[in-house]
């Protein structure tokens, strides 16, 4: 019973349906001052095709699912949204400062570019596209964070000298070593030659990550100026925001090639509980 309601009520907001009872009253309002038909008429026919609507939509197969996916994306978009919170909050002050001044800077843009673009009456989705993907900016800058956070973190725990020590030791033992215990050292020094390259990927990584997050504060900084500078900033911002989503998207695409190996090392290092002493470190 509590579906159907909700599935009423959401028929009872679609915009085509309101727009008609809007007409409807205005119709009747018309023919009450001037008109040949009587206005009661106008609003039982009105009521007899509201009833007719609300009794067949919100129970059609169709509809329930548009409603259905309507909802389960509005909620997608709460957790997520929910998630960057609490993401934010576990940022230390000067991460978390940047976000918020971000933050506050994205507010700033829009008030400026609805004033400037006349959208402060009913703007349509197209109009409110540029602000749209300036969320979408911010909301990449906040992920980005996080994930330079994990990597430089973890970059910290490793020690590479000692990664390098490790493998000219593996391959002393190598040439130095018995027929039987050869094999364990040449797969040892496989082993550290990885680690080093896997370090040496995720400070590129580091780096590239770096880069964006300049990128994406010094975008903001422009958008601001264009804003209010341009007499009309909506037909000028369009190929700014493809330049840049399109370059945090391949920024995503580099991390994700080494996300996997990321994952697996920060398992590993809670798994560890810390440093603890190994046949390797002496």
């Amino acid at each position: 019973m509590q579906e159907q309601v909700s599935y009423v009520r959401a028929a009872l907001k679609e915009p085509l349906n309101i727009g008609g009872l809007l007409v409807a009253g205005i119709a009747a309002v018309a023919t009450a001052i001037a008109g040949p038909v009587e206005p009661v008429l106008i609003l039982g026919a009105t009521a007899i095709a509201e009833g007719l609507y609300l009794v067949t939509i919100p129970n059609s197969v169709a509809y329930r699912r548009r409603i259905d996916w309507r909802s389960r994306r509005l909620g997608d978009d709460r957790q997520r949204r929910l998630q960057r919170q609490e993401m934010i909050r576990g940022f230390d002050p000067r991460e978390r400062e940047a976000v918020e001044y971000l933050s506050w800077m994205k507010g700033q843009i829009a008030g400026t570019y609805q004033k400037a673009a006349g959208l402060t009456v009913n703007p349509s989705r197209q109009d409110l596209a540029p602000l749209q993907e300036l969320e979408t900016a911010w909301e990449a800058y906040v992920d980005l964070l996080d994930e330079y956070r994990r990597r430089k973190n973890h970059l910290r725990s490793v020690n590479r000298q000692t990664i390098e020590n490790q493998l000219r030791q593996a391959e002393r033992s190598v040439l130095t070593s018995e027929e039987a215990t050869r094999g364990l050292h040449e797969k040892n020094v496989e082993i550290l030659q990885r680690r080093l390259l896997t370090c040496s990927d995720i400070e590129r990584s580091v780096k590239r990550i770096e880069a964006q997050l300049q990128m994406i504060e010094n975008f903001f900084y422009l958008i601001n100026d264009q804003v209010v500078t341009m007499p009309m900033p909506e037909h000028h911002l369009t190929n700014e925001f493809d330049s840049l989503l399109s370059s945090i998207e391949a920024t995503r695409e580099i991390l994700q090639q080494t996300a996997p190996v990321v994952g697996q090392l920060d398992q590993l290092s809670r798994e560890a509980g810390g440093q603890r002493p190994t046949f390797a470190s002496k």
